[in-house]
């Protein structure tokens, strides 16, 4: 019996039955020609909401009667879905174009998914980053399926007290609400996966929801067949304390895969979007160990091969960590499914494996279990390398195994209807979904007039939204300060409108700016030059020190009188974060480096004209340059020391003072201040596209996702024959690699070349399972030289001994050379696979 997706939907008139079909596809969160349909039904809920699915679920029938009897309604619902289709079914897209017939399936774990604020099961930048990866995914035609959970409550809104105090509310996440579905098997019945907890077996509910051309599978465990507490589990994004932690990452990984393997989805390549989804790897393994009979190392070596690693986390303390007696409690009896016992699976999350006391660490058992690990930022990639050296002992920390992606973010899902037209102007309609290539030249033509008058709409529609928010909430309040009762007062179209909105937490130092309140009142209320900022962000609701960071700014507004100027705007969210990005001048960004792994938020003014003042780190470590913003801080760390913070606040005072400001009001004689369109030209044609996640997700693409799918291919191919010679030669480099040794070294110079040769002892080794080589740091920093040494005659009467040589020219002194010897298989990822090496001094 065929069951209709649509069974939460009140009855639907005939002639509009296209409206459910274009609802519960979230494409129209980014792309917004139909907006204006949903606001005609239902203006104030498609206001507050944008939602179109609670448009449908809650509209009368007979408001939908009397629309269906609207010729033009309906021809322009018609118009929609046709268009709707046609671009789901558009064969032009560029995965296609340039990947023509490559077999690839991804699928991308993330414990969070920032789609829309219709769909509330994000928190910040990780959530937002995995929302955009898969709209960019869709628009590129990337054959990607997304897997999450679905919070009953998610993240927590936020309130203020009378004293500028932080509330924290949890309202219920109704699934009939959002734009998601039941998944249903062929019998209709609603498909539930289940995982074993201690004692107990929780059952997990299967949803979906349409990303365009993907889906996005959520679990929840809210389903009356599991023990109260069980219903619990996924009721709070990062709630809880590290059992419900450790029970949602086994939802979200065991529970995860099962789901695809259910669903008949096949896999070459599993995304992990951070460690939280790490347990996906060894359920992974459990589906090919049951496929092809094979143990656990073979199986692991096979699956190993396909599985990519993102972290995102820039100190040790971010990852997540499960104490052994926690970690046995609830994967015992899972690790002895496996045939790797409970050590066995310890070991592969701790640093060193033979410490029974060290933790689970899932960002270990995830670099284990990969192909290949990258940071989000080039800066990040460097701060990842120093934090997993210690996995890759005795490795120079250039070689340790971390890559990095610098994240993008979803242009169409943040630019303005304003920076649209202009786009599209410039640049045509196409611009996100090819290859970027002629956009900077495109856009570098728009005039300075253009630029500007587009740049003066978005700051003057950001005011008109934050008074329009402010007086929504003087309805249901009493405040204080009369200045709140009288929106209109607040705020001036032609003043220079700075943001700031982020999570408040310590190392953000969102107080920078409060350092020298006297100073910063002056800039406020300065004649001349005004200038007025826009604050927002919640902090965690544990975070003590980041709550009085935001009262701190309630104190300094309401001391100096300056709400007129000063603005923190309550529940910072994904509707909030799209207003300010398209109408703020500049973007304000002030943590500690290198604390920001990458930072996404001011890359959404690029797109929006705006410009960014931000501290060296993360994405702005690589994108600044004086001609497109300004940079804080010298491009050093100098960790939590007042005496630097407070001289970066000096710093930034000044930069306002002296160059900002000045940049923003100095004008020509037609009123243009050249030469911050300048820069805004700059920053729009060459830093828009770089930081875009086009180019994020092709580089997933052509750097990640096809190698490690045809890596998978090839291990799984010939019932497993690559990867059982994978663990032959693993087993045999860990049996014999502390026999190893080196025999004289000797270098003769031959005119302008050295000559080195050099003995090696393989004893139980052959020649094939080592790569000889000489290492040199490169002292100007661009990466070390390595060369392979040639393995040459075997030494008469020694224990398996043979003469490794090597001539190069003699460009620098040979004291700079050292010999090393390191695992070699053709296929094999070292030292992921393989973390041993030995040097000869």
């Amino acid at each position: 019996m065929a069951v209709s997706p649509y069974l939460f939907l009140p009855p639907i008139p005939e002639r509009l039955e296209g409206l459910a079909e274009l609802a519960t596809d979230l494409r129209w969160s980014w792309s917004h020609s139909a907006d204006a349909l949903w606001e005609r039904i239902d203006p104030e809920t498609w206001t507050i909401t944008r939602n179109p699915w609670l448009i449908l679920q809650t509209v009368s029938t007979s408001r939908l009667e009397n629309l269906a009897q609207d010729g033009a309604f309906r021809n322009s619902v018609e118009t929609h879905v046709k268009a709707h289709r046609e671009s789901l079914a558009a064969k032009t897209v560029w995965f296609r174009q340039a990947h023509d017939h490559a077999p690839l399936s991804v699928a991308y774990f993330s414990m969070e998914f920032g789609l829309s604020e219709a769909l509330p099961i994000y928190s910040g930048g990780l959530g937002i980053l995995a929302g955009d990866h898969l709209k960019t995914s869709s628009d590129l035609g990337v054959p990607l399926v997304g897997v999450g959970l679905l919070y009953q409550q998610g993240y927590f809104r936020q309130a203020l007290d009378a004293n500028g105090g932080q509330i924290e509310f949890y309202p219920y996440n109704d699934p009939s609400q959002l734009p998601i579905l039941p998944v249903r098997d062929r019998e209709g019945e609603w498909l539930r996966i289940e995982v074993a907890l201690p004692g107990r077996v929780l059952r997990l509910r299967a949803w979906e929801a349409k990303v365009g051309r993907l889906k996005l599978y959520l679990l929840d465990s809210n389903d009356p067949m599991n023990r109260p507490a069980d219903q619990a589990i996924t009721s709070e994004l990062y709630g809880g304390g590290p059992e419900m932690r450790l029970q949602q990452e086994m939802a979200l990984g065991i529970g995860g895969w099962r789901l695809l393997h259910t669903l008949g989805i096949g896999v070459d390549v599993c995304h992990l979007n951070e460690g939280h989804a790490a347990l996906a790897i060894l359920e992974r393994v459990k589906a090919v160990m049951a496929e092809t009979g094979e143990s656990f190392p073979v199986a692991f070596a096979a699956v190993r091969a396909g599985n990519v690693f993102t972290t995102h986390t820039p100190v040790p303390a971010g990852f997540d960590r499960f104490t052994p007696p926690l970690a046995t409690a609830y994967l015992g009896r899972y690790a002895d499914e496996l045939g790797l016992g409970m050590e066995g699976l310890l070991a592969l999350g701790r640093r060193d494996p033979s410490d029974p006391k060290e933790p689970l660490n899932m960002a270990y058992l995830a670099i284990r279990g990969s192909n290949a690990v990258n940071g989000v930022s080039r800066l990040h990639g460097e701060v990842s390398r120093r934090i997993f050296q210690s996995l890759f002992p005795r490795w120079p920390r250039a070689q340790v195994p971390v890559r990095h992606v610098t994240n993008g973010i979803h242009a169409p899902s943040w630019d303005s209807a304003e920076a649209d037209a202009l786009w599209s102007a410039a640049c045509g309609k196409e611009r996100w979904l090819g290859d970027l290539d002629t956009i900077e030249d495109d856009l570098k033509r728009v005039s300075d007039e253009t630029l500007w008058e587009f740049r003066a709409k978005g700051r003057r529609k950001l005011i008109e939204d934050v008074r329009r928010r402010l007086a929504r909430r003087l309805t249901s309040a009493t405040p204080t300060d009369e200045t709140w009762q009288k929106p209109e007062q607040l705020l001036e179209p032609d003043v220079i409108t700075i943001g700031f909105a982020r999570r408040f937490a310590a190392y953000k130092r969102p107080d920078l700016l409060l350092r020298d309140p006297e100073r910063l009142v002056r800039l406020l209320n300065n004649r001349d030059r005004p200038v007025q900022f826009i604050v927002a962000g919640k902090a965690h609701p544990l975070d003590r020190e980041g709550k009085s960071l935001i009262n701190a700014y309630s104190r300094f507004i309401r001391r100096h009188g300056v709400s007129h100027r000063l603005i923190f705007l309550v529940d910072y969210d994904m509707v909030l974060a799209e207003q300010l990005v398209q109408g703020v001048d500049l973007w304000l960004n002030t943590p500690r480096r290198p604390w920001e792994a990458c930072g996404t938020s001011g890359m959404k003014v690029l797109v929006n004209g705006g410009l960014n003042l931000s501290e060296l780190d993360g994405w702005w470590a690589e994108a600044y340059c004086p001609e497109a913003g300004w940079a804080l801080g010298d491009g050093r760390e100098h960790g939590e020391d007042p005496a630097w913070d407070a001289h970066e606040a000096e710093q930034l005072y000044r930069l306002l003072e002296e160059e900002v400001i000045p940049c923003f009001y100095d004008r020509d004689e037609t009123g243009i201040p050249r030469a911050w369109v300048a820069r805004m030209r700059k920053s729009m044609a060459e830093l828009t596209p770089r930081f875009s996640s086009n180019r994020m997700v092709r580089e997933y693409v052509d750097r990640f996702y096809l190698p490690a799918a045809q890596n998978y291919r090839e291990r799984m191919a010939d019932k497993a024959h690559m990867a059982v010679k994978m663990c032959t030669w693993q087993e045999s480099i860990e049996k014999n690699w502390h026999r190893l040794r080196f025999g004289p070294w000797a270098v003769e110079r031959r005119n302008d070349r050295y000559h080195f040769s050099l003995p090696v002892y393989l004893d139980g080794l052959e020649p094939g399972d080592v790569a000889v080589q000489i290492y040199a740091d490169d002292p100007s920093g661009d990466g070390p030289e390595i060369y392979a040494m040639a393995c040459g005659r075997r030494q008469a009467e020694t224990q398996n001994a043979y003469l490794y040589e090597l001539s190069i020219p003699a460009e620098r002194s040979a004291d700079d050379d050292t010999p090393r010897i390191m695992p070699f298989l053709d296929g094999a990822v070292v030292p992921l696979e393989a973390p041993y090496i030995l040097w000869y001094r």
